[in-house]
């Protein structure tokens, strides 16, 4: 008996703090334009490659190694960031994840200026890659 109510406020506890998490990252919704804009690598291999050296270079330490919003400095970040393998982030269109990147949300940066285009668009393709993983 002890066993089953420990299973079952572990799953509880799992539950509330995923449905939080879910909340946190649905919250946040690009402008309806942000839907039209097209990603010019769109199966490009060597963009979706040079995106994965971005990626390491300026995301994993918030978004984790394999982009779970599980990186050593997003741990301690309110809201925590995205894990890019919720069907939330999957779902949306490369533009509104450009967009998300481009301008950036509190406690995320803006990369408008430490990004070039070419780098966001690049990156898209490379959290692509993450959601096929």
């Amino acid at each position: 008996m002890k066993v089953a109510f420990k299973i079952f406020v572990v799953v509880a506890l799992l539950i509330v703090s995923g449905t939080k998490s879910i909340a946190q990252e649905i919250s946040w919704v690009a402008p309806e334009y942000s839907n039209s804009l097209k990603n010019p690598f769109v199966g490009n291999q060597k963009a979706t490659d040079d995106g994965k050296e971005v990626f390491n270079q300026m995301c994993v330490l918030c978004h984790g190694v394999k982009g779970q919003g599980n990186g050593e400095a997003g741990l301690t970040l309110q809201p925590h960031p995205a894990n890019f393998l919720a069907l939330n982030v999957k779902s949306q269109t490369d533009g509104a994840i450009f967009w998300k990147i481009t301008n950036g949300k509190a406690p995320m940066a803006t990369y408008f200026e430490l990004l070039t285009d070419d780098q966001r668009w690049k990156l898209v393709n490379y959290i692509r890659e993450l959601e096929k993983k």
